[in-house]
Order: C-alpha cells, then structure tokens, then sequence
C-alpha cells in the first residue's frame, strides 16, 4: 500500500495517469453542475424522497439516521440554499479538476457530495466517482502537477510561511 501511494505522489507518469482522471471527473461534475445551473433545479423533490425512503439496514431501520435528521431538519427548510450551493458546488469542483487548481481541496468536496448523495439512497455512479476521487485525493499534488497547481500550491506555500513567519515575530 504504502508503494502505492509513494507512486501516486511521486510518479511522473502516475502524474499522468492522473491528470486524466482528473479530466474525466472534471467533466462529470462540471456539466452536472452546469445543467443544474441552466436547467432550474430544484432539490426539494430529491430532498424529500431522500426523507421518505431513507437507506435501510437487514432489520429495516435507518442506516444513516443522523444524515436523514440532517435533511428534515436542515436541509428542506433551507432548500433554497440548496438549490444555489449544489450546483454551484458541481460546477466548481468539476472546473478545479479540469484546471488542476486547488485539485485536492475540489476532490475533498466532490467527494463531499459524492458520500452525501450516496447516504441520501442514490447509488448511481457515486462508487465509481468515489473510487477515482480517493485516488486523486491520495495522490495530493501530484493530481494537479500538470494544471495550475503548478503554479498556485507553491505561490500559496510561500505566502502562508511568510504570514507564519510574521505571527511568530
């Protein structure tokens, strides 16, 4: 495992391999997004039926209780929120991982999303998309060294140790 993640991080060509999955993802959540953006969605049916029908063990009851709480309580009447971050959250995340900028801080909340529509009962292609995702999440620099990242991950080290630097003086 441990040779594994040191070629996810370190490798050239895993840097490769990775800058396609990346664009394979990016492409997913940006034109969910998008759509979602353009098309009038509307989360408050989702929401709704995740309530109703909530995912449910051997013995019928709630796996994710807490989570189907979260949606009643929180969720539904707030859905107007909702209805602005999801998309607007898809579409962000699929643009930082076709950029490869800010690539693990766009995965961590793709995959996010991707464990919350999964605990609200949909399978879909979340397994996949959380597969890939952890992968790109391990893989932290490397995934973006052929975008952005690039450029932004060592601007933004430099400048964090200078604000550092200032708070111990």
């Amino acid at each position: 495992m441990i040779m594994f993640v040191t070629f996810l991080r370190e490798n050239k060509i895993a840097a490769g391999i990775l800058t396609v999955l990346r664009l394979y993802l990016g492409y997913n959540w940006m034109t969910a997004g998008f759509h979602k953006l353009t098309g009038g969605f509307d989360a408050s049916g989702f929401l709704k039926g995740a309530v109703a029908n909530p995912v449910t063990g051997p013995d019928g009851s709630a796996v994710y209780g807490w989570y189907v709480n979260f949606l009643e309580s929180f969720a539904l009447p707030n859905v107007e929120l909702f209805n602005i971050i999801v998309p607007l959250g898809e579409f962000l995340v699929g643009l930082g991982l076709i950029l490869g900028c800010m690539t693990t801080a766009a995965m961590f909340f793709g995959l996010v999303m991707n464990f919350s529509f999964f605990m609200a009962g949909t399978v879909s292609h979340n397994p996949t998309d959380i597969f890939l995702g952890a992968i790109i999440l391990f893989a932290g620099y490397n995934a973006g060294c052929y975008g952005l990242d690039r450029w932004v991950v060592p601007f933004m080290n430099k400048n964090i140790l200078k604000k550092e630097r200032k708070a111990l003086n």
